[in-house]
């Protein structure tokens, strides 16, 4: 069976674990959390980079350190992880779905313009699949409004739009390290911000709301978010192998590109300027329902090769209520979920498995329209 993803880590990895694991500094100190944090600076060209111990905790820190809260309003796109909608609703805010650019699939500037009112306090951009919003259009909507641009880019590590790279595109930019991310520590997220006042508030959230000079006296609600010095060493480990494994998953979504091409399906079209980190290779299906959908990713698994479908629209979560929300989304994000799918995408991906999965997914799709 071949997974939809799969870590590539080796020596270097295991020799900062392991060098982590002798020094005693197993927990929330040790010299791998500043390497890292140094290291995400350099990469995002950002002034501050703060870990966390996941992607998720990473974007709660960094609504909470913008004050946004009980009755602010936040847009969001309607394709995304659940974490994006989780973390609105962590800090009591109301999350206004809206639809996504058919391009690009990531959020619509103008339905996120049109979703703006006198309550919403910032837009949350979602680097869907590894592809950079439009932060550009996103920073003069906020900008006439005064509101905060947040991006999500836990699928984007290493993007770039233009000569400005992704963690610097954004007010606050969020990441994950999660196992099948560009780069991992098993768990893991950050917080990548320019403006000193995020960035201390970010550290003393995470930290229990400890108070920078006065120890164990905490004046602010915090949380235990902090990343370990075993995972940063991991992760240190894949930032300085990044260039490495994004040039890896460009060659695999070059070869899938090329091999389905002319096949009935259609991948995501970036922008002008716009450097991809292809985290997923993600396609819909030319006129499918998400039932033919659901039968290729059958016919697939009966041949060995494991897939995914695309999110699900986040207001369609059975345990979300409209009330909580004034949903906009609309007919892009449901037809690019139902016919989306995405296959197997990681680094040490064999040039000789792509053509294999391609070779399936044509023959897959020739029976689904035979039968028909």
């Amino acid at each position: 069976m071949i997974p939809v993803s799969q870590p590539s880590v080796g020596e270097l990895e295991r020799a900062y674990l392991l060098d982590a694991f002798d020094s005693g500094w197993i927990s929330s100190h040790g010299e791998y959390l500043g390497k890292a944090e140094g290291l995400l600076r350099s990469i995002g060209e950002v002034q501050h980079a703060a870990v966390a111990n996941n992607g998720t905790t990473a974007l709660h820190l960094a609504l909470l350190a913008l004050g946004i809260g009980a009755g602010d309003e936040v847009v969001i796109p309607s394709l995304s992880y659940v974490a994006t909608l989780n973390a609105v609703l962590y800090v009591g805010a109301i999350p206004v779905i809206v639809d996504v650019d058919p391009a690009t699939w990531c959020i619509d500037p103008v339905a996120a313009e049109q979703a703006v009112s006198s309550r919403t306090r910032a837009i949350l951009a979602v680097d869907l699949y590894g592809c950079p919003a439009d932060y550009e259009a996103l920073g003069h909507i906020a900008h006439g409004h005064n509101l905060f641009v947040i991006a999500d880019a836990a699928e984007s590590l290493g993007a770039a739009v233009g000569d400005r790279q992704v963690g610097g595109l954004a007010d606050v930019t969020t990441l994950s390290f999660f196992g099948n991310k560009i780069a991992t520590s098993g768990e893991g997220g950050a917080v990548l911000t320019d403006h000193d006042w995020v960035d201390e508030r970010v550290r003393r959230l995470r930290n229990q709301g400890n108070h920078p000079t006065r120890r164990y006296h905490h004046d602010i609600l915090g949380y235990n978010y902090r990343m370990t010095n075993l995972a940063a060493a991991v992760l240190s480990a894949q930032l300085e192998r990044l260039p490495e494994l994004v040039a890896n998953r460009v060659r695999v979504f070059e070869a899938y590109r090329q091999l389905l091409n002319g096949h009935g399906v259609t991948t995501q079209a970036p922008g002008p300027h716009v450097r991809m980190t292809p985290w997923l290779y993600t396609v819909t299906c030319d006129g499918y329902e998400a039932d033919q959908r659901d039968a290729l990713m059958a016919k697939l698994l009966e041949r060995g090769f494991d897939s995914r479908p695309v999110f699900q629209p986040l207001e369609t979560m059975p345990y979300f209520s409209p009330g909580l929300q004034h949903s906009r989304a609309g007919r892009v994000a449901s037809r690019v979920s139902s016919s989306g799918i995405s296959l197997p995408t990681f680094p040490d991906l064999r040039v000789e498995d792509i053509q294999r999965i391609a070779d399936a997914v044509a023959t897959a799709m020739r029976e689904i329209e035979t039968q028909n």
